[in-house]
């Protein structure tokens, strides 16, 4: 694997909070990293369309990088998961939405290993269900969907701390593709 492909949530952009984070460890494992940014304001995340709406803004991107590329996405950008299923490709999901049946059940046919990350204070998270999906999971304690957890921020900041952590762990475990 030699590209990572970085999908967005509905609120920011692919180069900032979480994912610029997640991004810059790609980035130091030698991966070339693509950003997606969406194209129009996306659907309802919780209308069924939506995941065809995601597949019709992510498709372009991956038929444009060679390989079996990374996907690294959060929450909206979860909806990438039937492409990663379909394609064979690893990923790195931030804040799933499991609430939503179909990305649930593209998650439950991937081949490839995955990394999900969510908080127990996220309605759209739901841990037992993760934990059946896949063995690469990291559940916070009180997080919310921004994995913010009460109190002073630098908690917050440690979760961030912990998700990059993990995610170098996973990536380093995992056997990529070319």
């Amino acid at each position: 694997m030699a590209d990572a492909v970085v999908i967005p949530g509905a609120m920011f952009g692919p180069a900032a909070g979480m994912l610029m984070y997640a991004a810059a460890v790609a980035q130091r494992l030698g991966l070339t990293v693509h950003r997606h940014w969406w194209s129009q304001q996306p659907p309802d995340p919780f209308q069924p369309d939506v995941e065809a709406w995601v597949r019709k803004e992510i498709s372009p991107l991956l038929d444009a990088v060679p390989g079996s590329p990374l996907l690294i996405a959060k929450s909206l950008g979860t909806n990438a998961a039937s492409l990663a299923a379909e394609r064979g490709l690893p990923g790195v999901w931030l804040t799933p939405i499991l609430s939503a049946p179909w990305v649930a059940a593209a998650l439950s046919h991937a081949t490839a290993p995955f990394l999900l990350v969510g908080g127990t204070a996220d309605d759209m998270w739901d841990g037992i269900l993760a934990r059946q999906l896949t063995p690469h999971v990291l559940e916070i304690r009180n997080a919310d969907h921004g994995m913010h957890v009460p109190g002073p921020l630098t908690g917050s900041i440690a979760v961030l701390g912990q998700v990059i952590t993990t995610m170098q762990k996973f990536l380093d475990g995992i056997e990529r593709p070319n």
